[in-house]
C-alpha cells in the first residue's frame, strides 16, 4: 500500500464521501433529418452524502435516477464535472488501484464469471490477477463456498447454472479479495423470493460479523426495508431523502400494496383502495399507519374464493412521488 493510502486511512473513518457532486452527459438529439440539437442530461445534480465504516445503506430510485452513475464515480470509471468523490479519503479516479484493492463492485446485469469454464476457474483467475496469497485464497474460498452454497456448483460450467447460482457466485467473486467496501447494483435482480431472502440474509451477515460497509441499489422497497437501516432515495439526479424507513414513512406515509387473486370481478376490500388489475391480480392500497395487519386479514377473510394474497410495499416511484407531493 502506498504512503498516501496509509495516511488517508489513518485520518478517515468515513469510507465514502460525495460532496456536491454533479455529473452530466452531453447528447446530440435529432430535431430534423439534417439537424441535431445538443442536449445536456444530468445524471447527478449537486448530490452529497457520506457512509461510515460498517454501514449497510440502501441506494434507491427508479431506472435512470443516477444510481449506476454513482457507482461508476465511486469506482473511478467516471469523473464528476463538479464536486468531489472520496473513498477511504482518496480520489478513486487518481488512486484507482489503492481504492479498488479495498473495494468490491458488482453490477446485477454484468458478470465476471467465465461463461464456458467451471466456476472455480474464475476464482483462480482472480487469485492470479489480484495476487492473493495461497492461505488467504483457501480461507476466503472455503468461507464463501459454504456461506453462499456454492459447493454443489463449484465444478459446473457457468452456462449451466441457474440465475440464483450465478448471482451467488458473482457475489462470492466480488468478495474474494476481502474488500472493506462493497458496492452492489441490483444484486437481487431477477431472483425468486427464496433466492432474494438468502442473498439479503448473507449481506446482513457479512455486514454484522465482518463490518463490511455496503451500499446496495434497488428499486424494490420490500428488499430495501428488509435489508438496510438507512435509505438514500435518488430521483432524477437529486437526493430526495436520507434517513430510516420509519422517517420516510412519516414524511411520505406508510402505504402498502395488496395483490389479490380471485375469480371474476374485483371484490370490495374494506379499508383499502382498489387500484386496478395487473397480471390477472387485483391491486389494492392501504395505509399501514391506520390499518393493522390483523385488520387486513380480517377484511380478506370476508372475501369468498380467495386464491392467493401477497402484501408488499409500494414501488419506489410511488413513494418518491408522494414524498414530493407531501413536501409541497
Amino acid at each position: 500500500m502506498s504512503n498516501t493510502a496509509a495516511t488517508a486511512t489513518e485520518k478517515w473513518d468515513t469510507v465514502v464521501e460525495l460532496s456536491h457532486v454533479t455529473k452530466y452527459f452531453d447528447q446530440k438529439r435529432p430535431v430534423s433529418l439534417l439537424r441535431r440539437e445538443r442536449h445536456r442530461v444530468y445524471a447527478l445534480d449537486d448530490v452529497s452524502f457520506s457512509l461510515q465504516k460498517g454501514e449497510l445503506t440502501a441506494y434507491a430510485g427508479p431506472n435512470g435516477a443516477g444510481k449506476s452513475t454513482t457507482f461508476k464515480l465511486l469506482s473511478g470509471m467516471l469523473r464528476p464535472q463538479q464536486g468531489s468523490v472520496r473513498l477511504f479519503g482518496l480520489d478513486p479516479g487518481e488512486n484507482r488501484i489503492e481504492v479498488m484493492r479495498r473495494t468490491g463492485v458488482l453490477f446485477g446485469n454484468r458478470s465476471e464469471l467465465w461463461w464456458d469454464h467451471p466456476v472455480r476457474a474464475s476464482f483462480e483467475w482472480k487469485k492470479a490477477v489480484w495476487d492473493i496469497d495461497d492461505h488467504a485464497y483457501r480461507r476466503a474460498c472455503g468461507e464463501l463456498r459454504e456461506l453462499l452454497g456454492l459447493e454443489e456448483c463449484w465444478n459446473s460450467f457457468v452456462r449451466e447454472l441457474s440465475l440464483g447460482q450465478r448471482m451467488r457466485a458473482n457475489l462470492a467473486l466480488t468478495l474474494l479479495h476481502g474488500p472493506e467496501l462493497v458496492l452492489l447494483d441490483e444484486p437481487t435482480l431477477g431472483l425468486d423470493v427464496l433466492a432474494k431472502r438468502q442473498m439479503i440474509a448473507f449481506l446482513k451477515q457479512i455486514n454484522r460479523e465482518k463490518r463490511v460497509t455496503l451500499l446496495v441499489t434497488s428499486h424494490d422497497m420490500d428488499d430495501l426495508t428488509e435489508m438496510a437501516n438507512r435509505i438514500l432515495l435518488l430521483s432524477a439526479g437529486h437526493l430526495a431523502f436520507d434517513g430510516s424507513y420509519e422517517q420516510l414513512a412519516q414524511l411520505a406515509g406508510d402505504y402498502r400494496i395488496i395483490r389479490l387473486s380471485t375469480p371474476g370481478e374485483a371484490p370490495v376490500l374494506e379499508g383499502a383502495t382498489y387500484l386496478g388489475c395487473e397480471d390477472g391480480r387485483h391491486l389494492y392500497r392501504y395505509n399501514a399507519g391506520a390499518m393493522t395487519v390483523q385488520q387486513v386479514f380480517s377484511a380478506l377473510s370476508r372475501i369468498r374464493d380467495v386464491q392467493d394474497v401477497e402484501l408488499g410495499h409500494e414501488d419506489v416511484e410511488q413513494v418518491i412521488a408522494r414524498l414530493y407531493q407531501n413536501m409541497l
